[in-house]
């Protein structure tokens, strides 16, 4: 199973454009993190289904700027939903290059396509959340990381505050024993 990228530049949804699955996708897109996507449309039940989901994958798969592919609808009878246990479909799905998450129907449907899948969602929703991350948790963790990054600065500011006086105060210390022994050198010399 390949990792799936943590922010995607561009995502390929392979669904029907008439299905409340897209429409799903985009708007948890839109609300977790706005990314650019490309739809490669087509029917996701009946007769040439398979055939064009598979056609669909691999066109999406070819493409050089598709970080990972969404594919998937929303629920329905497991007749609605066979065109995703069709071998084509799952052959296409195991050869891609791309991270592939496969999102059909809902939690308790299970397809040959979420087995070959890197990764399995249990809705078109899900499938959204999981290919990018919360705009929000990544503001907090930037935010989390900014402090601690401050707090070690500022903690080796001191650090080096501390050691550069220490350095200071021995090299006087060294200077003042050192003009010391050389004016006790010059009395001699003049005694």
């Amino acid at each position: 199973k390949r990792p799936l990228p943590l922010l995607p530049r561009r995502i390929g949804v392979v669904t029907s454009e008439t299905g409340d699955a897209l429409r799903d996708i985009l708007t948890t897109l839109e609300r977790r993190f706005p990314s650019k996507v490309l739809l490669a449309p087509c029917r996701v039940q009946g007769d040439r289904a398979a055939q064009e989901i598979a056609a669909s994958i691999e066109r999406l798969d070819a493409h050089p700027e598709i970080d990972v592919i969404i594919v998937g609808r929303g629920g329905g009878s497991i007749e609605d939903l066979w065109a995703f246990n069709e071998e084509q479909v799952a052959r296409a799905i195991a050869t891609a290059t791309t991270p592939i998450v496969s999102a059909v129907g809902h939690e308790p449907d299970h397809l040959l396509s979420d087995d070959v899948a890197d990764a399995r969602a249990a809705t078109p929703t899900a499938a959204a959340e999981l290919v990018v991350p919360s705009r929000n948790d990544l503001l907090a963790g930037l935010d989390t990381w900014t402090q601690t990054m401050n707090r070690v600065i500022d903690r080796r500011i001191e650090e080096s505050r501390t050691r550069v006086g220490d350095q200071v105060r021995d090299m006087v210390v060294a200077t003042q024993r050192r003009i010391s022994r050389d004016r006790a050198h010059a009395a001699e010399l003049r005694a």
